[in-house]
């Protein structure tokens, strides 16, 4: 089992979510623009976080060019394949202001551990490029696992590999959808859009040097 310094409230792991918490994602403008704003970013998040398509190439079952005409046929996008696929795979744009001070704050002794909805295009560039590797003890990125949020098993799977109890586990998104789905399996989870959010909770949880 991991030895861990136990935070407030049991806390013994921060998990992190990445896009949208830690990094800056875009596409969210030109998709909806694609889908001749049918809808508005929280109805497409819904709709991308359900999708077929999507699920199955985030979990590594799905090649990129499938997965890319998929989309733009499940969503009714304007453009085709190629033209979704080279804005796609820009939609990682960089950390957001004063994450990686965020993540060099967590007091010593915490685990600190990421689960993502990634995928092989934009994993690497997050890990290696925006220099977010070093920074975790473990990394449970989605097409890597085989799991996906808000799935219960993906949560299970997380805790299972670290060695410690759900609750025992802090989670930070900024999806609603993901936060209820950790919640319903006994992580104590947290809506968080950006770093400053995610500070105000790990400080008023003292889990902060």
């Amino acid at each position: 089992m991991t030895t861990a310094r136990i935070g407030a409230d049991g806390v013994r792991c921060v998990l992190f979510d990445v896009g949208g918490v830690l990094v800056e994602l875009g596409g969210i403008q030109p998709m909806l623009g694609w889908m001749r704003n049918r809808t508005d970013a929280e109805g497409l998040w819904r709709a991308w976080l359900h999708s077929a398509a999507v699920r199955e190439f985030e979990r590594g079952r799905l090649d990129i060019e499938t997965f890319a005409q998929r989309v733009v046929d499940e969503f009714a996008l304007t453009v085709d394949a190629a033209t979704f696929l080279e804005a796609f795979a820009a939609w990682p744009k960089g950390p957001l202001p004063g994450a990686h001070d965020l993540l060099r704050r967590i007091r010593p002794g915490l685990i600190r551990a990421t689960l993502s909805n990634s995928n092989a295009a934009h994993w690497s560039r997050v890990m290696t490029e925006m220099d977010f590797e070093r920074h975790f003890d473990h990394h449970f990125a989605s097409h890597l696992i085989d799991r996906i949020k808000p799935d219960r098993e993906a949560f299970e799977y997380v805790a299972q590999c670290i060695g410690i109890a759900p609750r025992e586990i802090l989670f930070v998104d900024d999806n609603r959808i993901n936060v209820d789905g950790a919640r319903a399996v006994g992580l104590q989870a947290h809506l968080c859009a950006g770093p400053d959010a995610v500070h105000r909770v790990l400080d008023g949880l003292g889990l902060l040097t």
